[in-house]
């Protein structure tokens, strides 16, 4: 799952929990359910954003615990979830339980309208919704959505400035309308036909007019590298997208995240690897990885092809074989099993059968050795008596 937004009806910069959470709803739930709303309302406070799978990772549960835990939380009305249209999760609005209080209803001299940054759409990146009511009692509910990470908050005392310059600061990353003008001049740009030429070659096609805006951007706006902008496609080339509105996506979310150099990209990018998290958990890792043991996994994945599943069934094995030097030992058996050209699981039960025929033959060879061993007469020594005559000697 991606990463989600958090946003509140009010904002402070430290972490509180309301009285009403203690004594109504915190002896009804169960540890799980306490810990993922506990760490919500901390990343909350902090102003930064999260996912199911890094809260899963955080408390050792899984991502169903998770969500199940978010859902128990919406089924008792202090939060509410929201969903894109392929029902991923994309927001969670933690909702103020002393408004929930007192339900007071605001009178409408209090209440004025405002543009506020809501990204709605993960076709359209950067775009401003109008007219979001903003409470200057009560502060304005944060609601930025995926693909973005950053998460846009007002305070409590928030003014009218304050939501304007929030607005042009989302306008940086707001993708403009080129001209064929536009394109012709960057086109003339020295490295430019280099750049086009390497993504025309991860993309396989020529790239369209709308593709060759869109690089544009990553330069113009973005203010990307050309080497970033390299990085950039080759990253969502080699995980099967080749959608430029899905690259813009990715590319939004580096630029809002402060990444400016591939290597920066390939740390962020490691963080946010669902499947880079996968293995690691299942090697009985916590955290990051290091570049050492990134490096392993982008060979199993990259260079040997391998599936999530199949390194998982080399995990598992590892964990029960060793407690240390578990990357290695990894490597040991998928190294092994790329060799011996494992596509899919049933090519491993495949190998384990061989390997166990090979291991009866083996030990039935043995076994036929020491029975030509035992055909010779031998004689029943007392070991203890003879031992005895010879220290009396």
């Amino acid at each position: 799952m991606g990463h989600f937004t958090i946003y509140r009806d009010t904002y402070a910069s430290y972490t509180t929990i309301h009285n009403k959470f203690i004594d109504e709803y915190m002896k009804d739930a169960n540890d799980a359910q306490l810990k993922v709303y506990l760490y919500l309302l901390r990343m909350m406070s902090a102003n930064l954003a999260t996912s199911v799978s890094e809260i899963a990772d955080k408390f050792n549960h899984t991502e169903k615990d998770v969500m199940r835990a978010l859902k128990y939380w919406e089924k008792v009305q202090i939060l509410s979830l929201d969903y894109d249209d392929a029902k991923n999760l994309t927001g969670v609005h933690l909702k103020d339980l002393g408004s929930m209080e007192q339900a007071t209803p605001a009178q409408p001299s209090s209440v004025f309208y405002a543009e506020a940054p809501v990204l709605t759409s993960p076709t359209a990146p950067g775009t401003v919704s109008a007219e979001m009511p903003v409470m200057p009692s009560t502060g304005m509910s944060m609601a930025m959505q995926m693909p973005v990470m950053t998460i846009v908050s007002t305070p409590a005392e928030s003014t009218l400035q304050t939501v304007i310059s929030k607005v042009q600061t989302e306008d940086l990353y707001t993708k403009p309308s080129y001209s064929a003008d536009d394109l012709r001049r960057f086109k003339a740009k020295d490295n430019t036909s280099q750049l086009l030429f390497v993504a025309e070659s991860y993309i396989g096609r020529p790239l369209t007019v709308s593709e060759l805006k869109s690089i544009l951007y990553f330069s113009d706006c973005l203010h990307f590298s050309d080497d970033l902008i390299d990085y950039l496609i080759q990253y969502c080339v080699d995980r099967g997208k080749k959608d430029f509105k899905y690259i813009e996506k990715v590319a939004l979310n580096w630029a809002q995240s402060g990444v400016t150099t591939p290597k920066q990209a390939e740390k962020f990018a490691a963080k946010y690897d669902k499947s880079v998290y996968t293995i690691m958990k299942e090697l009985g890792k916590n955290g990051s990885p290091t570049s050492k043991e990134l490096e392993y996994i982008n060979r199993w994945v990259k260079e040997y092809g391998f599936s999530t599943d199949i390194i998982t069934e080399a995990c598992e094995r590892t964990v029960l074989a060793t407690d240390s030097h578990r990357f290695e030992y990894a490597e040991g058996i998928l190294s092994s099993w790329k060799k011996e050209d494992v596509r899919r699981k049933s090519d491993i039960q495949r190998i384990d059968e061989i390997y166990q025929k090979r291991k009866h033959q083996k030990s039935t060879s043995a076994s036929n050795t020491a029975n030509r061993f035992n055909q010779f007469s031998q004689r029943d020594y007392d070991f203890a008596e003879l031992e005895a005559k010879l220290l009396s000697k």
